[in-house]
């Protein structure tokens, strides 16, 4: 006996990308890009227990210095620990990313799903989004720090603002095509109320696109984040961040280039793997990506 069909259309998909999750995991670019983005996030979760000396504690007597056993990465230029401020720094650089993304899909989702279903609001709100999108984001995020001064929630709208519509016009896009189709047509002329038919019909279908968003809003807040640092025009001085460390050790780069390259290399790939693991999102969730793997 077979059993009931039913169970077997809907258990179909599920056991494809199962198998197709299974399949990228054992991608070695894959596996990595989760190795390196796993031990930068247990890191960030543990630094008061993994980071050796305060890193914010100034040793004029210790001022850079090399490797040694009491500073694995040496000293900067003031007697910080490196390797202390490199474990801080991702702590840093996640909060960023992660309140970054939060804000950035939270805000175009709700301004994305007017503008697609309000045919009024429309053209104002992408008016608006299209004069944002003019201006170069590391511009208008130099311009609104520089305006209310350097902080951790003032470079996070910094970093937010100029991301808001590159997620307005995706949500946007997503619902112009869902309302065309025949449930949620069907589900109009029964009388559904707005509010329902966008919680219950329309929006779900922004999920998965929006994940993949995402994890680049995660990656682009976190290099911007780093940029604004190195130009001096982000994180105050004494905040551990990769950007400060890497803005401050470039005058004594010839001196001990690991000022700059520890907090570098830790960066570039944190970048990599999460786009790495963006793009594998983007195959997975992706219909049309899915049937030309």
């Amino acid at each position: 006996m077979l059993g009931d069909p039913s169970l077997i259309v809907h258990a179909t998909p599920a056991a494809g990308f199962t198998s197709q999750l299974i399949s990228s995991l054992r991608s070695p670019p894959v596996f990595v890009a989760l190795l390196i983005l796993s031990v930068v996030i247990v890191v960030a979760l543990a630094a008061p227990l993994l980071g050796t000396i305060d890193p914010v504690a100034i040793d004029p007597g210790s001022r850079l210095r090399g490797l040694s056993p009491e500073h694995w990465l040496g000293t900067d230029a003031f007697g910080r620990d490196t390797y202390s401020r490199v474990v801080y720094g991702a702590r840093v650089s996640l909060i960023v990313g992660a309140g970054a993304t939060l804000m950035s899909i939270t805000l175009g989702l709700l301004i994305g799903v007017l503008a697609g279903y309000f045919r009024a609001a429309d053209a104002i709100i992408m008016r608006v989004m299209d004069g944002i999108m003019a201006i170069p984001s590391i511009l208008l995020a130099i311009a609104l720090v520089s305006l209310t001064g350097g902080s951790l929630l003032t470079v996070l709208v910094a970093i937010t603002i100029p991301e808001v519509p590159r997620v307005v016009r995706l949500v946007r896009s997503v619902i112009l095509s869902v309302r065309t189709e025949p449930y949620v047509e069907a589900a109009i002329s029964l009388g559904t109320r707005v509010p329902t038919l966008l919680v219950r019909h329309m929006v779900p279908n922004t999920v998965a696109p929006l994940i993949v968003q995402g994890t680049y809003v995660f990656a682009a807040a976190i290099l911007t984040e780093a940029t604004l640092s190195f130009l001096g025009a982000g994180l105050p001085p004494e905040i551990p961040s990769w950007g400060n460390m890497m803005s401050e050790g470039r005058m004594y780069f010839q001196l001990l280039p690991g000022l700059i390259l520890y907090p570098g290399i830790i960066l570039a790939a944190t970048l990599l793997s999460v786009n790495v693991l963006g793009d594998v999102l983007r195959d997975l969730l992706d219909p049309k990506m899915a049937r030309k793997s």
